[in-house]
């Protein structure tokens, strides 16, 4: 594909603004759509961004105008509601416009769907979304990640704040289910060589990170890297996703909405049905947890405040060489 100009929808999120940088570097020009210019110019001023809203195929028509591509990093789920039924409409309405304006690829990253077991509401809202975009006349190629890791991930926080302040812990059934979390730097890649790959028509791929992870041992690493003890977990195997997600919500920092979302999420496991994508694109080396949750970790910007940052400094601290 020659490398003119695409547009980034979802640039303010976390996929968005870590895959921003290597689209320019790859020789892109950039447009960034939003529904607040303003804002968005206060916060990162020597972007390019349009306003405008994905649902609403008059603005987003105008924002393809002259462009090549598209990626679809959006999502509605802090806004409550039928969001599954927003989703999937805006995902139409896009896909629609994307065909008028004459685009020759849209590239989604979506969720991995669960092998056994109904997907949740989010996991199923965000496939939904693949199906609407794949189906449509732009030729869309969907990329499928579980957890991803890296600054701005609500999933990485949810982890992240139970293991900096939880020293005991309930131990919920769902905790043993299994994921292949990845890096947001191998994420990026996956998405910037998403544009070189030759497409037929649509199509949707896996994008696995390097090990197969239980909740728990994902609890246990994280507080690893922290320097944390290893927190006392207590096997209480009647307690669901949704019970749990009670006392999630105690203890995060994650939007709430979300957080929820995510805990509900992991009844099942989430595994990639192969990982032939990165074979495709020539990217065979990913980083493994560990060194992703340190490099996350070594990128957070000050002490956390308020009464749990209090907690966090009260507890001990160990070297995490030395486990």
């Amino acid at each position: 594909m020659n490398r003119s100009r695409l547009l980034l929808t979802g640039a303010t999120g976390f996929a968005g603004s870590a895959l921003h940088p290597a689209l320019v570097a790859a020789g892109w020009r950039v447009r960034c759509l939003t529904r607040d210019v303003a804002r968005a110019r206060r916060r990162q001023p020597a972007l390019d961004w349009v306003e405008g809203d994905v649902a609403d195929r008059e603005t987003v028509g105008a924002a393809l105008d002259g462009c090549d591509a598209a990626f679809y990093l959006v999502h509605s789920m802090r806004e409550g509601g039928d969001y599954r039924r927003r989703e999937r409409t805006a995902a139409h309405a896009f896909a629609a416009a994307a065909a008028a304006a004459g685009l020759e690829r849209i590239v989604y990253l979506g969720g991995v769907a669960p092998a056994s077991g109904a997907a949740s509401e989010h996991l199923q809202s965000r496939l939904d979304v693949g199906e609407a975009l794949r189906g449509g006349a732009v030729p869309t190629l969907e990329l499928r990640a579980s957890m991803i890791i890296g600054p701005g991930s609500l999933s990485w926080l949810t982890v992240r704040d139970l293991a900096a302040r939880l020293p005991v812990m309930v131990l919920p059934r769902w905790l043993e289910s299994r994921t292949q979390p990845i890096a947001i730097d191998d994420v990026v890649v996956a998405l910037t060589r998403a544009l070189e790959v030759p497409l037929d028509g649509s199509a949707d791929f896996d994008i696995p990170g390097p090990q197969t992870l239980s909740g728990r041992q994902i609890l246990e690493e994280t507080a690893r890297q922290l320097g944390r003890p290893l927190p006392f977990m207590v096997e209480v195997p009647f307690l669901t996703p949704r019970l749990s997600a009670l006392w999630v919500r105690l203890v995060t920092r994650a939007d709430w909405k979300v957080a929820r979302e995510i805990v509900v999420g992991l009844e099942h496991d989430l595994l990639a049905r192969d990982d032939r994508y990165w074979t495709l694109v020539h990217h065979t080396r990913r980083l493994g947890f560990a060194e992703a949750a340190r490099r996350t970790l070594a990128q957070e910007r000050a002490p956390v405040g308020g009464p749990w940052g209090a907690v966090e400094r009260a507890l001990p601290r160990i070297d995490p060489r030395a486990t």
